[in-house]
């Protein structure tokens, strides 16, 4: 291992790590897995419609239904 080598794996090893949507971000740009946005959002829209109809909000989302 040359110093070169050695210099970058510790540099990188220095380096802030991403937040997690971040890292997703530029998983999806160099990638180019942009197919995956749709699922993500209707996931998440999913998701926040399970958690509202846990509170004080149930009523206006069965109407929706």
């Amino acid at each position: 291992m040359t110093t070169d080598d050695k210099n970058e794996f510790e540099q990188a090893g220095e380096d802030q790590e991403l937040s997690f949507f971040r890292e997703f971000l530029v998983f999806l740009v160099e990638n180019k897995a942009w197919w995956i946005v749709p699922i993500v959002v209707v996931l998440g829209g999913v998701g926040l419609l399970a958690l509202f109809s846990a509170t004080g909000a149930a009523p206006f989302i069965y109407a929706l239904f």
